[in-house]
C-alpha cells in the first residue's frame, strides 16, 4: 500500500507543477479517480480545466477522447453506430468516443437533453445499449465533464437525474497571486501549454495501479458510529426547511465512498469525521435544490452545506 500512496503523492505533485495554484481541485480529482466517481468542473475560461485532465490521463497512462459537446452533437457520435457492411453483409460496431478510460465531456451544458441523456448509462453502469446490445466498457471510465460558469446563453441545465451520476462538482477558480507570478515566471521561462508535449512526459502510474488503489480504498474501514453520523447529516439535507430536493441514496452512498478516498490519500486505513466534513461541499453542492422562497431570499448552497454541517454533532 506504501507504494500506491507514494504513486498518487506524486500524480499530485506532477500535476500542481503543470496546472500552477489549483491544489485543492487536484487533491479532489485524486480523490474522485480512487472512487471511479464522475467530476464536473466549473469555471471560467482559461484556468486550466481541459489541461487538468489531459495531462492527469496521461500520467495514469489511460486511454483519453475528448468531445467538444455543441448544440448539433447527436447521441450517436458519442456512443457510435452500427454500420451495415455490403461485403459481409452484416451490421458492425462502429465505437464512438464513449469507448475509452478517461472521458473529458467540454462544454457539456451546451448540448441538448437528449445528448445529455446519452452518457446516463454510460456513467451509471458502465456498459452502453446500442439496438439492444448492451456493450461493456473499461473498468478504468471516468468522466470528467466541463462548463463554464459565466456563459449561460444557448446552454441546457443539466437534469437532475445527471447530476446524481457525478461525484463532485469543482469549482476551479482563479489562482492565488503568488501562484499567478509563478505561472507567468514559467511562461516567461518558455512554458506554453497549448505546446505541451504530452508523449514526452513519464507516466508515473498504470491503470492496473489505479484499480489496486480503488479496491484499497474499498476494504478503508468505516465505523458504525461515523456511518450514523453521515446518515444524520443526509437527513437534514432532506428536512432543511429552504431546500426543495435533498441528498439521494446514490449520493449517501457516494459520500461514503469519497470519505474512504479522502482517509487513504492521508494514509490512514480508517476514516474520521473531517473526511466526511471534507467532501461535503462538493459532492452535494450540484445535488441540493433550492425552494423558491430561498431562491429569492439570495441563499448560497455552499454557505448552506456548511451550516446543516454545524447542526450535527461530531462523535467523538
Amino acid at each position: 500500500m506504501s507504494d500506491l500512496h507514494s504513486i498518487f503523492n506524486r500524480i499530485g505533485q506532477a500535476l500542481g507543477k503543470v496546472v500552477v495554484g489549483q491544489d485543492t481541485v487536484i487533491q479532489q480529482l485524486l480523490i474522485a479517480l480512487l472512487t471511479g466517481g464522475h467530476v464536473i468542473l466549473e469555471g471560467v475560461p482559461g484556468v486550466g480545466k481541459t489541461l487538468t485532465v489531459k495531462v492527469l490521463a496521461k500520467i495514469v497512462r489511460a486511454d483519453f477522447r475528448r468531445i467538444q459537446l455543441t448544440p448539433d452533437i447527436l447521441p450517436s457520435d458519442i456512443l457510435g453506430t452500427n454500420i451495415f457492411d455490403m461485403e459481409s453483409r452484416s451490421f458492425t460496431l462502429k465505437r464512438g468516443p464513449v469507448f475509452t478510460q478517461v472521458l473529458l465531456a467540454d462544454e457539456i451544458n451546451r448540448t441538448p437533453p437528449k445528448t445529455q441523456a446519452a452518457l446516463l448509462e454510460a456513467m451509471e453502469e458502465r456498459q452502453v445499449t446500442l439496438d439492444g446490445q448492451s456493450h461493456p466498457l473499461p473498468d478504468l471510465f471516468w468522466v470528467i465533464a466541463t462548463q463554464n460558469s459565466l456563459e449561460f446563453e444557448g446552454t441546457y441545465p443539466l437534469p437532475e437525474a445527471q447530476l446524481d451520476r457525478f461525484l463532485f462538482k469543482l469549482l476551479v477558480s482563479y489562482p492565488d497571486g503568488s501562484a499567478e507570478k509563478k505561472m507567468l515566471l514559467n511562461a516567461q521561462a518558455g512554458f506554453e501549454a497549448s505546446q505541451l508535449n504530452l508523449d514526452r512526459m513519464t507516466p508515473l502510474a498504470t491503470v492496473e495501479q489505479v484499480l489496486a488503489a480503488r479496491k484499497a480504498v474499498r476494504a478503508i474501514a468505516m465505523q458504525e458510529v461515523l456511518v450514523d453520523y453521515l446518515l444524520e447529516l443526509v437527513r437534514k439535507t432532506r428536512e432543511h426547511p429552504d431546500l426543495a430536493l435533498g441528498t439521494s441514496p446514490r449520493s449517501a452512498v457516494a459520500w461514503l465512498q469519497a470519505s474512504r478516498a479522502a482517509a487513504w490519500l492521508a494514509q490512514r486505513n480508517y476514516v474520521t469525521p473531517d473526511d466526511i466534513r471534507s467532501v461535503a461541499i462538493p459532492l452535494l453542492r450540484h445535488r441540493l435544490i433550492l425552494n423558491p422562497e430561498a431562491q429569492l431570499d439570495g441563499v448560497q448552497i455552499d454557505p448552506l452545506i456548511n451550516a446543516i454541517l454545524e447542526q450535527v454533532p461530531v462523535p467523538r
